[in-house]
């Protein structure tokens, strides 16, 4: 069963993944936030997954994902219901809009970042934790440790990097998003590989 709940919530969480890039390309956000919520939920049932074949030695790490992962859970998820229901109101304000679309880089926009800043720090720890059995392992635990480093995008908000009115700001936020889904994509479909590998 363990097995199974690894290899369908790494497919899961690969689709959502997928989906998000595309619907932020043809800009449907309330599709886009309506994925994110599976997407964090499927991404929780993956790292509990992989805890499950923990050996004992990396139990701190272990635990330590589990906790980050259910952290970046509760957080985007209140971030994204907060935005499909704002948005199924009518008449939004330019105000509300800054507030909850990325694209203009305001609250809620601050409030992804930092949720996946949280994610960043659970694949650090998840990666930790992998068994190294085969190149497909080697590689899957180098990115899971290597996406650690998008951590580091919470600052962003705090050196003002991104500001709505720049030239191409929309474009940039779209991009950030984008190249994001990119890098996790393959990380998806080696966790699912890892799970289809493990012996019943």
């Amino acid at each position: 069963m363990n097995r199974r709940i690894g290899m369908i919530s790494s497919i899961t969480t690969l689709t959502c993944v997928v989906l998000f890039a595309i619907f932020m390309l043809l800009n449907l956000s309330s599709a886009a936030y309506s994925i994110c919520i599976l997407l964090a939920l499927s991404y929780v049932s993956m790292v509990s997954a992989f805890n499950s074949f923990t050996k004992k030695e990396f139990e701190a790490a272990k635990f330590a994902s589990l906790s980050f992962a259910i952290i970046y859970a509760v957080f985007v998820l209140i971030v994204y219901y907060a935005q499909i229901t704002t948005l199924i109101k009518a008449n939004l304000t330019d105000e509300i809009t800054f507030l909850i679309d990325y694209k203009k880089f305001g609250l809620f926009f601050s409030y992804n970042l930092f949720g996946y800043a949280i994610l960043s720090i659970s694949t650090f720890f998840l990666g930790l934790t992998v068994s190294i059995k085969n190149k497909t392992d080697k590689l899957l635990k180098k990115l899971l440790l290597i996406h650690g480093v998008f951590s580091t995008v919470a600052f962003i908000p705090v050196f003002g990097i991104f500001e709505t009115g720049s030239p191409g700001s929309e474009l940039m936020g779209i991009a950030a998003l984008e190249v994001w889904c990119v890098y996790f994509v393959p990380i998806c479909i080696l966790s699912f590989n890892h799970f289809r590998e493990i012996e019943n």
